[in-house]
């Protein structure tokens, strides 16, 4: 496609999560559902352009997404740590061809600021680096410090971030052979205090059960995983209205995990077999009280990068309606991270499908075509 280019969209172009059901195109405000959008000077338009600008037009039919959010992912992170550019790139380019053009990199031990200068590479958001009390979590990945330490690095990790801190809320503790809480309640919210103050929001990954309720209310805005909600905790995050990010395609590895520590863990291994076995109940139990829950992989450490679709469908297994699991991942996901979707004017980032993906979202694992700042790379 070359550079002066205009694209049209045609078919269907779902500005926003409509009906959900094939055939119900309403929507809100009469505006959920388009026919039809321009990408003009790599932005979206619905108007048609007139002039020269309508002489090289490029049409692609389908039905069109704003571009994928994958809510939890580590670009520039493997199984052993930090990564050459030459690995974050290819992962960046896994998630582009899934569909995926919106990352929030929820840790990252690598600097991937170069990869803003990539026209062909997804938009990222950051959380800069883990942090994690010291030998309480996996090695080369995160700052380990003690609490005393906690606000002064996470002051460090807002500043350098864009907007979000990420902390290892619970990890296992081989004094007790299980998973325990990192961090007490005093200098926890002390830190999220000071995010809030420097404008950075504050997530932690948190598997086990006792960790939550401290850390919602130490003012935390989200949690990667929660595993351990219950029925005691789940009010509480409806009432604070504190997101949470599950990670299913993570999640179905705890078997996998709990074997190979058995041996030396068996309280941790039984606890990760018994999170497992309620994942999916405990995730449909959250959304039904109206916990905001968003689409991630948690690719990039030993995950693959590009499941989003995957994760997608994991959120309909749970239970979640089909076109509140796709908005999870689109359009209440871009609001959430404060990133446009399909609105006039906006970044042309979209993905276009063969069918509707409100009705089956296994569409979302075969994209038609990709466009990334305007332009056609898939």
């Amino acid at each position: 496609m070359s550079e002066s280019a205009v694209l049209h969209i045609k078919g269907r172009v779902l500005v926003g999560p409509g009906s959900g059901a094939a055939g119900g195109d309403a929507g809100v405000a009469g505006e959920a559902v388009r026919d039809e959008l321009w990408v003009i000077d790599g932005k979206i338009s619905y108007d048609r352009p007139t002039g020269a600008a309508a002489r090289d037009v490029t049409v692609i039919e389908g039905w069109a997404l704003p571009g994928l959010v994958d809510a939890h992912c580590h670009v520039g992170l493997d199984a052993h740590g930090p990564v050459e550019d030459a690995v974050s790139e290819s992962q960046a380019l896994r998630e582009r061809e899934a569909g995926a053009l919106l990352l929030r990199d929820a840790g990252s031990p690598s600097d991937t600021r170069w990869i803003d200068e990539r026209e062909d590479l997804p938009r990222i958001i950051r959380a800069g680096r883990h942090i994690a009390r010291t030998k309480r979590y996996i090695r080369n990945y995160a700052h380990e410090i003690e609490p005393e330490d906690l606000v002064a690095y996470v002051a460090r990790e807002a500043r350098r971030g864009d907007g979000w801190v990420k902390l290892v809320g619970d990890w296992i503790d081989r004094d007790s052979g299980d998973l325990a809480a990192c961090w007490p309640p005093g200098e926890v919210a002390a830190a999220i205090a000071e995010a809030h103050r420097l404008g950075a929001r504050v997530t932690a990954h948190c598997f086990a059960e006792e960790t939550l309720a401290p850390l919602v209310e130490a003012g935390i805005d989200c949690v990667e995983h929660a595993t351990g909600l219950t029925e005691e905790t789940i009010p509480l995050f409806a009432e604070r209205q504190v997101a949470i990010v599950p990670t299913l395609v993570n999640i179905a590895t705890f078997p996998q995990l709990a074997a190979g520590g058995e041996k030396k863990f068996p309280r941790w291994a039984d606890h990760m077999r018994r999170l497992h076995a309620r994942r999916h109940d405990t995730v449909r139990a959250a959304y039904d009280a109206g916990v905001p829950v968003f689409a991630g992989t948690d690719a990039g450490g030993s995950l693959a990068h590009g499941l989003i679709a995957e994760e997608v469908a994991e959120l309909t297994r749970a239970g979640i309606p089909a076109v509140d699991a796709v908005s999870a991942a689109t359009w209440a996901a871009r609001a959430w991270l404060g990133r446009p979707g399909l609105e006039e004017g906006a970044p042309a980032d979209l993905v276009v499908y063969e069918s509707d993906p409100r009705a089956d979202v296994r569409v979302l694992a075969a994209p038609r075509r990709v466009v990334l700042r305007g332009r056609v790379v898939r």
